[in-house]
């Protein structure tokens, strides 16, 4: 019941906009820059990963993401941010982002993603 509603609801690009600044943090400053990469909002990116999830998505994926609401606080948002981790592939860039070395400076040159 729960998966069908993040399906329904977070194919919509406002709400998956509006889910994605609810997680917050480096989840949502990560698919931010993504979705910038790709000249698109963030909402729309989000929606757009939920969408193909849904047609795309093995057993096996629909049952992990069972797995990663089951027992959850917020099961909507655990399941939308585990669809777009899985689909964009941000927890494999994340891991690479902090295996490289960054220098301080480069802190400085970074836009504040709670200005955009």
């Amino acid at each position: 019941m729960i998966v069908r509603e993040i399906i329904d609801t977070c194919a919509n690009p406002h709400v998956a906009r509006a889910a994605v600044l609810s997680i917050g943090g480096d989840f949502a400053r990560r698919l931010s820059r993504d979705a910038a990469g790709r000249n698109v909002t963030s909402g729309l990116l989000a929606s757009k990963l939920v969408r193909e999830f849904a047609c795309q998505a093995g057993e096996g994926d629909w049952e992990r993401l069972d797995d990663a609401i089951r027992g959850a606080d917020m099961p909507i948002l655990s399941g939308l941010r585990h669809i777009i981790e899985r689909s964009a592939g941000l927890k494999g860039r994340e891991a690479q982002a902090a295996a490289r070395p960054v220098p301080a400076s480069a802190a400085w040159s970074q836009p504040d993603p709670g200005m955009a």
